[in-house]
């Protein structure tokens, strides 16, 4: 059963390459400068978001 999931897994980290590499080839350079803005504009919000929430929630955890 271990095989299973492992192979699984493997492929999709290899399909997750292909279309990252497939991606980089086919577009030009100002689209991908673009793209990689916006998703790095995009994880900064959401790792404040997280950030906020759990600064909350530790000090609930930790000084109960």
């Amino acid at each position: 059963m271990a095989k299973i999931g492992n192979t699984i897994a493997t492929l999709l980290v290899g399909a997750a390459v292909g279309v990252a590499v497939g991606y980089v080839l086919a577009t030009d350079k100002e689209t991908r400068q673009e793209d990689l803005e916006k998703l790095k504009k995009g994880l900064d919000k959401l790792k404040g978001k997280y950030k906020k929430e759990g600064d909350g929630h530790e000090e609930n955890i930790y000084h109960t």
